[in-house]
């Protein structure tokens, strides 16, 4: 398939919008070694997308707790659990989100956002870090009732920013995130500050950048359909 221009992109938030680094002092204050976050932030995806192959659903909160609960050993107090929880709902944006979604907005592209997080705390974000201007529509997991990547998440953002799923790109910096788009039918963007490398065994992305300015413009240079 032709890579053509969005009329629509969706994005994902956690590590996309926003950087997660800062947990890593709530983990530190509670006792725990901050390189715990990226074992612990996998293990919340991992479980989140074992129980959706499984049928099942789970919180965001729910989900983020039992796994920190698992990769502290049982050894944190349900309070500092909760503690580092909160800690979601204050995490920064990346400084080149809001350009990114500014540019999009400024040529009348519609800007969705696509999250498995806490609805509470994207609405938060969004508001706090001045993206909520740009943003006309937020889906997340909970709304929906399926985690990514299941195919019908990605086709009802699109439906939601009143596009077909042909016509809005999904951006992430994880590629597997990409891939599921890209299986729904959508077209996508990689950022590779993450992962420094896009995977072979995922399909494509439509564009690719170092960060998602350059990425934004990649899209918006695509063909028209």
């Amino acid at each position: 398939m032709t890579s053509t221009r969005p009329r629509a992109v969706a994005f994902d938030v956690l590590e996309t919008l926003l950087t997660i680094e800062p947990l890593r002092a709530r983990l530190s204050e509670i006792g725990q070694p901050p390189e715990l976050l990226q074992a612990w932030f996998m293990r919340f995806q991992r479980d989140s997308m074992a129980l959706g192959l499984s049928g099942d659903f789970g919180a965001f909160r729910d989900v983020a707790r039992q796994a920190l609960r698992t990769d502290t050993g049982h050894t944190a107090s349900e309070q500092d659990v909760e503690y580092v929880l909160d800690g979601f709902a204050e995490m920064p944006a990346h400084p080149d989100a809001e350009p990114a979604l500014r540019r999009l907005s400024e040529e009348g592209v519609r800007v969705g956002c696509l999250t498995v997080g806490d609805p509470e705390a994207t609405a938060n974000f969004l508001e706090r870090a001045g993206l909520a201007r740009h943003v006309d529509q937020v889906v997340t997991a909970e709304q929906a009732g399926l985690w990514k990547p299941a195919p019908a998440i990605y086709r009802a953002t699109a439906y939601r920013l009143g596009v077909a799923p042909r016509d809005m790109a999904l951006v992430a910096v994880h590629a597997w995130d990409c891939h599921g788009a890209k299986r729904a039918g959508c077209s996508a963007g990689w950022c590779s500050r993450l992962e420094g490398e896009y995977g072979d065994v995922f399909t494509p992305a439509d564009a690719t950048a170092d960060d998602l300015v350059t990425l934004t413009e990649r899209l918006l240079g695509l063909p028209a359909r």
